[in-house]
């Protein structure tokens, strides 16, 4: 039986129909018609306009990604697990696992666990709860419910990622004090403070400013280097590069920063621990930053 949407223009103001859910399996159908449900459809899973990018993707650890979606911008991926029936541990670490060896392999892109089952439990709903203060998870459950004899699957999601949005670049972002990054993000307020501490003799004259969604080292009111939070050890920078473009990526790429060219700036994510083992590379940076700033292009 073809399973279909049933669209509101279908259902009249004033009729009120009468449903029951209906287990997949129950309902003559298996995980494999489940995925291929989802590849045709990305959009209805209520997560954006989404594009698949593999079915059943081979990952490094030899495990299998049920589905690997972006949107279409290319900036965000979606590493998703399907399970018919409860969610359970093994469900879980998979998608966690799946999650890191693809942000891994593509780190300049925002990464989303997504846990897809019929019943998502109270058990281990608070535990991809927790999980979704330190790791990006979407949990969402599906059921396929018959309505006056019609059968539509239909997703439903019940927790979210916590997500940073971006601030545009000519608004002005709300200023907040240390405090604020302390209880938020305090691995992002070490690297600042580190990125900072390594190069303030090279700038001279800069301040470290807080905002609600960024930490910024500032050279008479100019941004020099911007600091976002992702998830995980690593933080998002944006420096500015003027003619030393083609340097600054030189000098990334030998250290093995993938880096991406946006609003004239060079952008990568590095963690506190890239840092410390790169001390000159960051002064180089630096150096290099400085000059753009020195040279009137500010």
């Amino acid at each position: 039986m073809e399973i279909s949407i049933v669209k509101e223009e279908e259902i009249m103001a004033n009729d009120i129909f009468e449903y029951k859910s209906v287990s997949i399996k129950d309902a003559g159908y298996n995980e494999a018609w489940l995925q291929s449900a989802i590849c045709d459809s990305p959009n209805r899973l209520g997560l954006g306009d989404l594009q698949l990018v593999a079915k059943e993707k081979i990952i490094s650890s030899g495990g299998r990604l049920d589905i690997l979606l972006q949107d279409t911008n290319d900036e965000k991926m979606y590493e998703v697990e399907v399970q018919l029936g409860d969610t359970d541990p093994s469900h879980i670490i998979r998608t966690i696992e799946y999650w890191d060896l693809i942000r891994k392999k593509y780190p300049l892109r925002q990464h989303y666990g997504v846990i897809i089952a019929e019943t998502i439990t109270r058990r281990f709903f608070n535990v991809i709860g927790l999980l979704s203060n330190s790791i990006p998870i979407i949990a969402i459950q599906c059921t396929i419910i018959e309505i006056d004899g019609k059968k539509a699957l239909v997703f439903t999601k019940v927790l979210d990622a916590y997500e940073e949005p971006e601030d545009l670049q000519s608004e002005a972002e709300e200023k907040v004090d240390e405090s604020y990054w302390v209880k938020l993000a305090s691995r992002m307020l070490s690297v600042a403070k580190k990125m900072y501490q390594e190069t303030k003799a090279i700038y001279q004259s800069t301040t470290l400013e807080y905002n609600k969604w960024s930490i910024v080292i500032k050279k008479s009111g100019y941004n020099e280097i911007k600091m976002k939070r992702r998830t995980g050890d690593f933080v998002a920078i944006e420096m500015k590069y003027g003619s030393n473009k083609e340097k600054i990526f030189e000098i990334l790429d030998k250290s093995g920063v993938p880096t991406e060219d946006k609003y004239e700036q060079a952008r990568f994510m590095i963690s506190l621990e890239w840092i410390e083992q790169n001390i000159e590379v960051i002064k180089e940076l630096a150096i290099l930053n400085n000059d753009w700033w020195k040279s009137g292009d500010a």
